[in-house]
């Protein structure tokens, strides 16, 4: 029986490779230019490697900087390893791309949100039914932030 196609969940996947690719070319060439990544990632997904202490201090996200020091950072089909620097204590880090939920380079204004809605129809074999956020959606409340003041 077809169920349709799922244009959110293709979505979802087209660009978690996106940004997989992106990440396999910084793991192989480093970072060109002026780019560099702000990521924010759900610290509750199961997958989700990260010292103890940075999950008792962000235990449901936190929003990674990947620009002046990285390290290790190796690139798989379900995500990413890299280790970054946390007040000079470098800590290793496991990202499955389905805990990203915003990944934004603003040296090119470039950006990406990724938003679960409880009222979607989840695939019998996903727990969740990720989507890209709608720009067409009504207004929530929340401080707009502009990513001007995170420029040099």
């Amino acid at each position: 029986m077809s169920r349709g196609i799922d244009y959110g969940n293709l979505m979802h996947d087209a660009m978690r490779g996106l940004i997989r690719r992106v990440m396999q070319g910084v793991a192989e060439h480093g970072l060109p230019g002026e780019h560099h990544f702000f990521i924010t990632i759900d610290t509750t997904h199961p997958d989700m490697q990260m010292a103890e202490w940075l999950r008792e201090r962000y235990p449901e996200e936190i929003t990674l900087v990947v620009q002046h020091w990285f390290d290790n950072l190796i690139v798989d089909e379900d995500g990413f390893a890299i280790t970054l620097n946390f007040g000079n204590a470098p800590e290793p880090l496991y990202i499955p791309l389905d805990a990203i939920s915003t990944f934004v380079d603003p040296s090119v204004e470039f950006g990406l949100r990724f938003e679960l809605h409880q009222d979607d129809v989840l695939d019998e074999d996903d727990d969740e039914a990720p989507m890209l956020e709608d720009a067409k959606q009504e207004e929530k409340s929340g401080e707009v932030v502009s990513l001007d003041r995170f420029r040099k």
